[in-house]
């Protein structure tokens, strides 16, 4: 753990492998150092520079690209990877399995559901209305439902919810919902076909858990 920085009240598992000039643990402004609680599980591996701030409660098996940022307070899964130079806000669920390239932003609110994939450079937004007056108390994350795949330099705007196994195309620009295994591309997004048209390249749909209760 060579010149790396690690804030008191932070929970590190077994076998974790941490690159020179990480900081983990860093407070949130208006927070003490070790006032929240920071727990990363087993055989992670946080690779050089990366900043992980305190609240975070992370799964097994994480890792980082170098020069990664997470914010305060997300909960995030097992076998979790973050690519370099990305961005992860506060208050974002990442669930199992999620793999987020390089030079992604996800923004507060945001939710990445099990074994979803962002390409490099994707951007999630929150904010409909930038600087608007009331903005902070409006803003909406998007949901990228399970095992989708988001390419390269698409932009999805706030809330929008992204379904289960669906593809959205490179550089796309996601301004409303898409369903469930839809395949979809342009700007604004529009549905194309869906992953059964593409000849067996991705799996038969899942059958998704019933609700609690049910």
């Amino acid at each position: 753990m060579t010149e790396a920085k690690i804030y008191p009240n932070v929970r590190l598992g077994k076998n974790v492998q941490i690159g020179a000039f990480v900081i983990i643990g860093e407070p949130p402004r208006g927070r003490a150092p070790g006032e929240l609680e920071t727990v990363i599980g087993d055989n992670a591996v946080i690779r050089s520079h990366t900043v992980i701030y305190a609240g975070n409660r992370i799964g097994d098996n994480f890792q980082t690209g170098h020069h990664v940022l997470i914010r305060e307070e997300n909960e995030i899964g097992n076998n979790v990877s973050i690519g370099s130079h990305t961005v992860i806000e506060h208050h974002v669920r990442i669930e199992d399995g999620v793999r987020v390239h390089s030079q992604a932003f996800v923004p507060e609110y945001s939710v990445l559901e099990e074994g979803c994939w962002l390409g490099p450079n994707v951007v999630l937004t929150n904010a409909r209305y930038p600087l608007s007056v009331g903005v902070k108390e409006q803003l909406e994350g998007p949901v990228i439902g399970r095992r989708a795949k988001i390419g390269a330099n698409t932009t999805i705007l706030p809330g929008r919810r992204i379904g289960a196994d669906a593809l959205i195309g490179a550089g796309s620009v996601v301004t409303h919902d898409i369903p469930p295994r839809a395949v979809a591309a342009g700007n604004p997004a529009r549905v194309i076909k869906t992953v059964d048209d593409l000849g067996g390249l991705y799996p038969p749909a899942e059958e998704e858990e019933p609700p609690a209760g049910n």
